[in-house]
């Protein structure tokens, strides 16, 4: 059986073309299926919705979760909640095609992979959005050393072992970005243009709080380079000092500059704060992990009558 895996934020206006769409394909695709539609704490009526449209079609599951946990973590319930060999997951807004099953399935097939992912042939958006993207995978590529794939979809074909390696996963910040690489198997990318049906809610401050939390979620880089910048620095200074010692001993020329003093007093002052920062978001990962707290709750779970 292959499982149809999206979440629901805002989408009462996609629920039933979605799950029509995502029915026709793996109907074409001729695969007994489910789909699992997951609410991550909705704000407009996605719930209500979903609900009915469960009511009239048995291979519809509605997971609700109490409150909104965030997509990543809701997609990891909405696969943790699937029961088939296959688990296609895909986000509900349109903006990615549910009829790349079938291209996805002949991939796999083709290849004998676990995974059949989408990547965006070219980066939807402005100039801006698609430098900032490739900065952004550039640089958490660099930090972490996995082979994260820039511009990749959430849409992708799994199979039941690679769903269960990834399900593996206890952690409770959970960044599917790097999870996904880490998890191994064979995974191959598959060309797809992503649509634009809705704004994005990602604003650029979000944006670069997801880079931050990826990079101390997956490379102690920034702790490395914290220490060998202290190195330096202790050097210089050390160095410099040495150079004072002599002038004044040697040479009898006292040293002015108050200014220059000062401006290094606050230019330390500040990095010795942003380094704390940089330990401190370490010690939030730690402290989160150690509470061991669960990553999701489920409401309820709404199935029409008949529905297994």
């Amino acid at each position: 059986m292959l499982s149809i895996v999206a979440t629901l934020y805002r989408s009462r206006d996609y629920v039933a073309p979605f799950c029509d769409r995502a029915a026709a394909a793996a109907t074409a695709a001729g695969l007994d299926y489910e789909i699992v539609l997951v609410n991550d704490g909705s704000p407009d009526d996605s719930l209500a919705v979903a609900k009915a449209y469960a009511q009239a079609h048995p291979r519809v599951s509605v997971v609700d979760l109490s409150r909104n946990f965030g997509h990543h973590k809701a997609m990891m319930a909405g696969v943790g909640h699937a029961r088939g060999e296959l688990v296609f997951l895909i986000d509900s807004d349109l903006e990615e095609e549910p009829e790349w099953l079938l291209p996805f399935l002949a991939r796999m097939r083709e290849t004998g992979s676990d995974v059949v992912y989408g990547v965006q042939a070219r980066r939807r958006g402005g100039l801006f959005d698609r430098l900032a993207g490739n900065l952004y995978y550039a640089m958490l590529r660099a930090a972490s050393g996995l082979d994260i794939p820039p511009n990749h979809v959430t849409a992708r074909l799994m199979t039941r072992r690679y769903v269960e390696a990834l399900l593996r996963f206890g952690e409770r910040e959970v960044d599917l970005t790097g999870l996904w690489v880490i998890a191994g198997f064979d995974q191959q990318p598959w060309p797809v243009t992503k649509h634009s049906t809705s704004r994005s809610t990602y604003s650029l401050a979000r944006k670069v709080g997801f880079l931050v939390d990826s990079l101390a979620s997956f490379s102690s880089l920034p702790l490395v380079a914290i220490f060998w910048f202290g190195l330096v620095v202790s050097a210089g200074a050390a160095f410099y000092t040495a150079y004072l010692v002599i002038n004044r001993l040697f040479l009898n020329t006292p040293q002015d500059g108050w200014t220059s003093v000062m401006a290094s007093i606050w230019l330390l002052g500040g990095l010795i704060i942003s380094f704390l920062g940089v330990i401190g978001i370490y010690l939030a990962k730690v402290f989160s992990e150690a509470k061991q707290r669960p990553n999701t709750i489920v409401r309820e779970v709404y199935r029409a009558p008949g529905g297994e």
